[in-house]
């Protein structure tokens, strides 16, 4: 490879980086993962003959989607033998994530969740088809099937989310207000002040990943998950504080024990009210969050 093409190919991919790290975690849910996808999609890249790529985006989207799919069934055997309850790697998100509605709502914890129970095909075609509106032949070419297949799992793939998809009701600011609530009754232990805010049908999903302490199951219920709250922090060797932050583009709180980095809970509001948790205590998920650096998903 000449300099000049050289300098080429790192241009284009630096260009649709962004796009493509996106691509990744939304098919993994994991951003470390996503990182790895990224420079196996790199080392192919430069070794293609740029003469002959008539859509670079296309092309990168192609070779990810492939990575993205070869890891997704790896991981498949990986997560049944995790400790707890899963939970996507949360990511700090810039501003303008929130502003996209239809992006910030399929990287939400919930949606996340939901795209957990697709076949890693279905997975890789709703992301490339609903969120980024990818053309068959070109998702055909990535998946490696034919378009008229590829129309019929995205059908397929559409109908299942649609019957699972998080109701979406509350504006930023109101989710916002939500949130400073519940931090509030948080901070203070104030068990009514967390049964004010939690939807009587909350469902509260923590991931500890083995190794920090997290609910094994799903607890249902806002009598329940406030009791767990208090109690937890009552047995707190050290100060809690919960900061506001945009998590996966949507309101979140980033939870400090004595200043560092304990947890993240996002949350999900309908109603005015919080009917789903996700807590993410598992250290290893925790490295983007406590480095403090949004990110821009497209």
């Amino acid at each position: 490879m000449s300099e000049h093409t050289g300098d080429q190919a790192t241009e284009t991919f630096i260009a649709h980086r962004n796009l493509l790290f996106t691509v990744a975690y939304e098919m993994l849910g994991s951003a470390a993962d996503a990182e790895d996808v990224l420079q196996e999609t790199w080392l192919r890249w430069v070794e293609v003959d740029l003469e002959q790529v008539r859509d670079p985006r296309a092309y990168l989207v192609r070779i990810t989607t492939r990575q993205a799919l070869n890891r997704l069934r790896t991981m498949k055997r990986r997560r049944e033998a995790y400790v707890g309850q899963w939970l996507p790697e949360p990511l700090l998100t810039a501003p303008d994530v929130a502003e996209d509605v239809e992006l910030a709502e399929s990287v939400s914890m919930a949606m996340m969740l939901v795209m957990e129970t697709l076949s890693p095909t279905e997975r890789a075609v709703f992301v490339l088809r609903e969120v980024f509106d990818v053309g068959y032949d070109e998702i055909a070419a990535a998946v490696d099937k034919s378009p008229e297949a590829v129309r019929q799992i995205a059908h397929r793939a559409r109908r299942h989310v649609d019957a699972r998809r998080p109701r979406q009701s509350v504006s930023p600011s109101a989710a916002r207000a939500v949130v400073a609530a519940f931090r509030r009754a948080l901070e203070t232990r104030d068990m009514q002040g967390l049964l004010d805010v939690l939807a009587p049908e909350v469902v509260l999903v923590s991931d500890g990943g083995g190794v920090k302490r997290a609910a094994l199951h799903p607890m249902l219920g806002a009598d329940k998950v406030a009791r767990f709250y208090i109690g937890g922090s009552g047995k707190l060797d050290g100060t809690l504080t919960c900061e506001p932050t945009v998590v996966n583009g949507n309101p979140a709180l980033v939870v400090r024990l004595d200043g560092v980095v304990d947890g993240v809970m996002a949350v999900r509001i309908e109603d005015s009210r919080i009917i789903g948790l996700y807590y993410v205590r598992n250290p290893e998920k925790l490295n983007r969050v406590a480095s403090e650096t949004p990110l821009t998903l497209r």
